[in-house]
């Protein structure tokens, strides 16, 4: 690590109180040595992957990190902070800060050290070292490993027998265990042993977005805690510095499994039909105890995992200790994830038949029936009655993956019964919803009762499905399938009655809605909500203006970023102004993510304006009458738009709206003095920028 950190990249007095402000002061020590180019594109970066995930931990450590085209070569810089700075970690402020920066192309040599650091991070002694060491070469020589600390209290000849510890560790560091070694050596079992006298085996795989710091991270936690407990933990790291499987003999022998993980785990399937605990990757780091007694638990009443196909999704529970809000969200945006291309192929297909064949087309005969090569009626036809189909499965899929997500595969059978059984009884969208929320909490039910290992093979076969899709079933048609439907019923009835100012105030709330989170579960519940109403062969006049009014709204934001940056370009970096190209395809074709980047980098102003002119779109969309009967497609769709000259200005005008707004906002921050000293000219060298320029919001 000599070339990643030097005493210049150390400052053990950080003044910064904000994490931003902290990014800012270590990367401005980057950016002297040369190791960073563009210090707002670099920051932003920082701030996007911080977006993902807080990179507090416990233990008073903050690690903001990422992969950014503006580093030259790996670099880390090191801060230490006497108030503490806030990470988002569960325990409070961190006061040892570690900045991260690896090139987008870095290779696998520099991203193995910068996993040695990560794990060294776990270490007390290392840690109580940092905050102990008054002098920056000397920080630097320890984070380095010139200068392993002693353990805490050691006497001054206790230094060298430290140092041999220290290099046999790091000889070893990542090391897989020799299959059916034991974690104790003496006649008596170690504290995890089984029965058998063998200890206790779990293989666990732990990754994260970027693979650079709490992969690694929770890999050592994970080991520490399995010595502490006399468990043997073997892991293995889907990260940056590589990704090597584990013997499958390895697997084989062990007792359990645990995934620490926030990007799906690679080959999952090798892991089926073992007890296994699924988490977020920062459970790993701050929980392990937990979550090996947790296995423990699952192996003892024999509860096991079934096969996973490629690609399981992270949609799951969630990791220990989460509320019951935050697993909901997720099992909700499980499947409104997965039902989404239904809506999208499916109502194009039916635009595309309303385009050509005309807005009687779906009294049309089957085209089983009736299809001629020649005729354009015909292919109207087609599309219409093939949208149709695909939009037959969007609240069985929806039910379906709401039980996957609750549930795994076990889940998915009840679901989609279930689903199903929400279209045959009128229950629509509402019950497809409570079908999948009741299915995957059969299975959950099921899962917990202790089966007879006899028993256990069959159970994700043939028990589980027979036994959970029974009871969604009762359940749908006697118990509560026709209060869903006479409360669905009355939802489409006062949606058909909107007029006048409720139907204004009503694209105003879905406006807003659409731009708050830019894709995330709020702006889906209004796209879904806009969706359940033209999944019909026919929708209401009602319903299709809501479709309209959420679409509108939903380009604004990037839209209106392109426009800034276009009018206004010196308020951003060279990286948003790149961004702002894409947005304008991005914006136009309705995929409202293409403001996530400008969201990322400057919350406070970016994501207010947006629902501002989102909120002005809907209700214009809304007041002008305009209607949609395509769930997607963006500018591409307006040919099918009723009143769609009107349904362009509502877009401009909420686009102009909040490009105004970010522009003042920005312009503001700009003119605004910052450590006594005023904003340079915007196209001053960076350099000169330096101190003027606000930090970048997380």
């Amino acid at each position: 690590m000599s070339e990643m950190i030097t005493a210049d990249l150390v400052d053990l007095d950080l003044s910064a109180d904000t994490k931003e402000a902290a990014a800012r002061a270590l990367a401005e020590r980057m950016v002297a040595k040369g190791r960073v180019t563009d210090l707002d594109g670099f920051l932003a970066d920082v701030a996007a992957r911080e977006a993902q995930m807080p990179t507090g931990l416990d233990g008073g450590i903050g690690i903001p990190h990422c992969r950014s085209e503006h580093v030259t070569e790996p670099t880390l810089a090191f801060g230490r902070s006497a108030a503490g700075i806030d990470f988002g970690a569960p325990d409070g402020p961190a006061d040892l800060i570690f900045l991260i920066a690896a090139p987008a192309g870095a290779d696998d040599a520099h991203l193995t050290i910068l996993s040695s650091l990560a794990r060294q991070l776990m270490n007390a002694e290392f840690t109580s070292a940092l905050r102990a060491v008054d002098d920056a070469a000397a920080a630097s020589a320890l984070i380095r490993g010139d200068e392993p600390p002693a353990p805490a209290g050691a006497p001054e000849n206790a230094v060298a027998e430290s140092n041999a510890a220290a290099s046999a560790d790091s000889a070893t560091d990542g090391a897989a265990p020799v299959p059916g070694a034991t974690v104790e050596d003496g006649p008596a079992p170690a504290p995890g042993a089984t029965d058998g006298g063998q200890p206790f085996r779990i293989v666990a795989v732990t990754s994260c977005p970027t693979g650079i710091a709490h992969t690694y991270m929770a890999a050592e936690s994970l080991e520490n805690a399995g010595r502490e407990a006399g468990v043997e933990v073997v892991v293995e790291t889907q990260g940056s510095a590589g990704f090597t499987r584990l013997d499958p003999a390895v697997i084989a022998a062990a007792d359990g499994v645990i995934f620490a993980h926030d990007v799906p785990v690679r080959d999952k399937d090798r892991f089926a039909g073992k007890p296994t605990v699924d988490v977020g990757v920062k459970a790993g780091i701050n929980k392990p105890t937990e979550l090996i007694a947790q296995v423990r638990d699952k192996a003892a009443r024999g509860e096991v995992s079934a096969g996973a196909a490629p690609g399981t999704p992270v949609e799951r529970a969630g990791e220990s200790g989460e509320g019951y809000g935050t697993k909901l969200r997720k099992w909700l945006m499980s499947g409104v994830s997965y039902m989404v291309p239904f809506v999208a192929a499916g109502g194009l297909l039916i635009a595309l038949g309303f385009a050509i064949g005309g807005y009687k087309i779906n009294k049309a005969p089957s085209v089983m029936d009736h299809f001629l090569w020649t005729q354009m009626d015909s292919w109207g036809a087609l599309f219409f009655q093939i949208g149709v189909v695909s939009f037959g499965f969007l609240v069985p899929v929806l039910a379906g993956y709401i039980a996957y997500g609750m549930a795994d595969r076990p889940g998915l059978v009840p679901g989609f019964v279930g689903g199903a059984i929400s279209l045959t009884i009128n229950a629509g969208f509402l019950g497809g919803l409570a079908a999948g929320l009741i299915a995957g909490g059969v299975v959950i039910g099921i899962q917990k009762v202790k089966i007879p290992a006899a028993l256990r093979g069959i159970m994700p076969v043939v028990v589980i499905p027979l036994i959970s899709a029974a009871i969604v079933g009762f359940l749908m048609f006697v118990v509560i399938g026709k209060p869903i439907a006479s409360a669905q019923k009355g939802m489409t009835d006062w949606l058909n009655g909107l007029t006048g100012t409720n139907a204004v105030l009503l694209g105003m709330l879905l406006g807003l809605m659409m731009c708050f989170d830019l894709g995330g579960p709020v702006n889906k519940v209004a796209y879904t909500f806009a969706t359940a109403g033209i999944a019909v062969a026919s929708p209401s006049d009602s319903a299709m203006k809501i479709m309209a009014a959420v679409m509108a709204a939903g380009m604004v934001p990037p839209l209106a970023m392109a426009l800034a940056t276009t009018v206004r370009g010196k308020l951003f970096t060279q990286t948003e102004r790149e961004n702002g190209k894409a947005a304008w395809v991005l914006g136009a074709s309705f995929i409202s993510e293409g403001a996530i980047p400008f969201a990322a980098a400057d919350p406070l102003r970016v994501i207010p304006s947006a629902m501002v002119g989102g909120a002005v779109t809907g209700a214009l969309s809304m007041a002008f009458g305009a209607t949609l009967r395509a769930p997607h497609g963006g500018i591409f769709v307006v040919p099918l738009i009723g009143n769609p000259f009107l349904y362009l200005i509502a877009i401009a005008a909420g686009v102009c709206v909040t490009t105004a707004l970010v522009v003042t906002l920005k312009g503001l921050r700009k003119q605004a003095p910052e450590g006594g000293a005023t904003t340079a000219a915007a196209d001053a060298p960076i350099s000169t920028m330096v101190e003027s320029k606000e930090p970048v919001a997380a």
